[in-house]
Parts: C-alpha cells; structure tokens; sequence
C-alpha cells in the first residue's frame, strides 16, 4: 500500500481542466466524479466557455492519492487533460486575526456555494522586478496593500464567493484565485475593480482565465456533449 500524502492542515486542490477524446464515455466520467466523492472528495463539475477546454473538474481533499485516483479515472473515461492547477488552501499570513469560523471557512471551504453558477479560475503571482519587488516590501508595508485589496473585494460580498489557493513549490504560479459568483459580471466587475488596488496594478501578473458554469456533474457532462 502507498503511503497516505496529506497536508499538514488545510485541503489539497487540483483543477482539471479537460477536452473530450474519440473514446469518452459520459457514464464513466460520472462514474468517476462518484467514486471520488465517495471517497470524501469535493469536486465542482463546470462547463467551460471557450475553446480552451469542455470541462473543469475542481477537487478538494485532506490527502493527495484521491485527487490523482480522480484524475486517472477520468483519463480513463476518456478525457484529456489539456491544462492543470495544483495548490492548497491556506490561511495567509496577513489574515492570522480572523475568528475561528473565517479561518475554517478559508482553510475548509464547502463548494460550490449554494447560487453561484458562475464560476472563473485565473492564476497569479507577485511581480519580482527591479522596481516592482513584491519581495523587498517590509510585512507591514505588504499587509497595509493587502488590507486595502480585501477592501475592495469585501463590496462583492454576497455577489461572489472567493477562494485563493496558494501554489508557490507546487506550480508555475503562487496562487490560483477561484470565484463563484450569481451572476457571469459579477466575476468581471470583481477582478476589474481590484485591479486598481496597488496590490494588483503594481505588482501582480495574471496567468490564463477559464470561465464556465457550474452545475450537477450527469447535467454537466450531458449539457456538453457534442452531437456525432
């Protein structure tokens, strides 16, 4: 038997984000989101919009070997995985005040939210230049861009539910920022009024947007079915 591989706290995450082959078969990809859920994975299914992929499958778990059981079994169902996301949930550093139940809720999250169809992951990380070191900032100088940041998202509450995942040793980039909002502007006014704040305009880069909506896993792979 393999060894478990957990995290020390928090959840593992993998986006999956993949295209139908000749030989995908819709019942074994439901078949294989079942068994990871019964497994005690959380995995939102999301249509993607656009060509860069059919479906994204997000999975959570405390131990790393059933989101790769997920991943080979939808591979073997028939799915190619044309772009991936690997992170961890996380409590950052600049919110070590929150209460109890708003670290859980970063930590532990419960997806999809109940309402929130509209659904968008985008990656970052913090810039490194000469004049724009994230890096070089003193913490409380950080903190204070921060603040400000979380400022901004807050005027999105109950229109978007947010989840940065930290990746920093564990893929190209240092974060993936995942967003489930009510509606498909919610998600472009929330990252276009925080692209403002000196946090982001200064010193962040963003990697590829995927944009989709999230439903049951048998409507969503059925929904997406190309006619023969």
């Amino acid at each position: 038997m393999l060894d478990p591989v957990t995290t020390a706290e928090g959840l593992a995450v993998v986006h999956l984000f993949a295209k139908r082959t000749d030989r995908a078969d819709n019942g074994a990809i439901v078949a294989a989101v079942e068994v990871a859920q019964a497994a005690g994975v959380q995995v939102v299914a999301v249509a993607v919009l656009g060509h860069k992929a059919e479906l994204c499958f997000m999975a959570l778990h405390r131990e790393g070997w059933p989101l790769r059981d997920l991943q080979t079994g939808l591979v073997n169902a028939g799915l190619e995985v044309v772009d991936s996301f690997v992170s961890i949930t996380e409590l950052s550093e600049y919110a070590l005040g929150l209460g109890e139940e708003m670290q859980n809720m970063r930590l532990y999250p419960e997806l999809p939210p109940a309402g929130k169809s509209a659904w968008c992951f985008y990656p970052m990380t913090k810039r490194r230049n000469e004049n724009q070191n994230w890096y070089r900032l003193t913490f409380d100088e950080r903190r204070e861009l921060m603040y400000e940041h979380g400022t901004s998202g807050r005027k999105f509450a109950g229109r978007i539910v947010q989840l940065i995942t930290a990746s920093t040793g564990l893929d190209d980039w240092e974060w993936g920022v995942t967003l489930f909002g009510t509606n498909l502007d919610d998600l472009k006014d929330t990252v276009y009024t925080m692209r403002y704040d000196t946090a982001s305009a200064v010193y962040a880069e963003f990697g590829p947007f995927y944009t989709g909506l999230v439903g049951p896993v048998t409507e969503i792979v059925d929904r997406t079915q190309p006619t023969s």
